[in-house]
């Protein structure tokens, strides 16, 4: 969402400093780590903040504004908490107002930064199986490499700030890659139809190998 440095961001092809604002608003959702407000906003203001791109300044909300607010609370199983103040919610909660916030912009496009932060293994599962679900196309920094590999069809894998390896999760994580990037040895099975790994990690240190791991390309969705 940043101009880079050096190199470019596209969107379909396009350079994305090259599309208007609200074009990008329209189709670009961005759910963050952590959100605060000194409002007392109720989890309903925060999903309608959604609708913002598709409107005038100072135009009030249509049917169809209110109907994509609806069903977005709906996806994320809280519709009975839109009265709820945001200052009230669980960090779970938080996640799913926030994501029924992005999804009330009906992006094609998600991204979302570290959302299962703080939330314990459950919320995590159902947070995620949440977003697995939807129609469209999602973004996702995480840490932990067995929800990844559970969870994502495509993984780049970044050290200090370069791509180290991409492609699927049965390409991108071997003990090669851990130990490289990580400096922790691990031991990786594979299970389930799609044959995903598991990263059992282990208890001894390595130091990271001269060269980092090759990357990889694969199919994405």
């Amino acid at each position: 969402m940043l101009a880079p440095d050096s190199g470019t961001v596209t969107l379909d092809g396009r350079r994305l400093g090259d599309t208007g604002r609200r074009t990008v608003a329209r189709r670009v959702a961005v759910v963050d780590q952590q959100a605060e407000t000194r409002s007392a906003l109720t989890v309903l203001d925060v999903v309608r903040l959604g609708r913002v791109p598709h409107r005038s300044a100072w135009t009030p909300a249509s049917a169809a504004d209110e109907e994509a607010v609806r069903t977005a609370l709906a996806r994320t199983g809280m519709a009975d908490k839109a009265h709820r103040h945001w200052h009230t919610l669980s960090g779970g909660e938080r996640r799913r107002a926030q994501i029924a916030r992005a999804l009330a912009q009906e992006p094609r496009e998600l991204l979302l930064d570290e959302p299962t932060n703080h939330l314990d293994i459950r919320h995590q599962l159902d947070l995620l199986n949440l977003i697995a679900g939807l129609r469209l196309t999602s973004i996702i920094a995480l840490h932990d490499l067995n929800l990844a590999a559970m969870y994502c069809d495509q993984l780049v894998v970044l050290k200090e700030g370069r791509v180290v390896a991409g492609g699927t999760p049965q390409e991108v994580l071997t003990e090669t890659m851990v130990a490289g990037v990580y400096g922790v040895r691990a031991r990786i099975t594979r299970s389930g139809p799609e044959d995903r790994p598991h990263i059992r990690f282990l208890h001894t240190h390595t130091s990271a190998p001269a060269h980092p791991p090759a990357s990889g390309t694969g199919r994405g969705r």
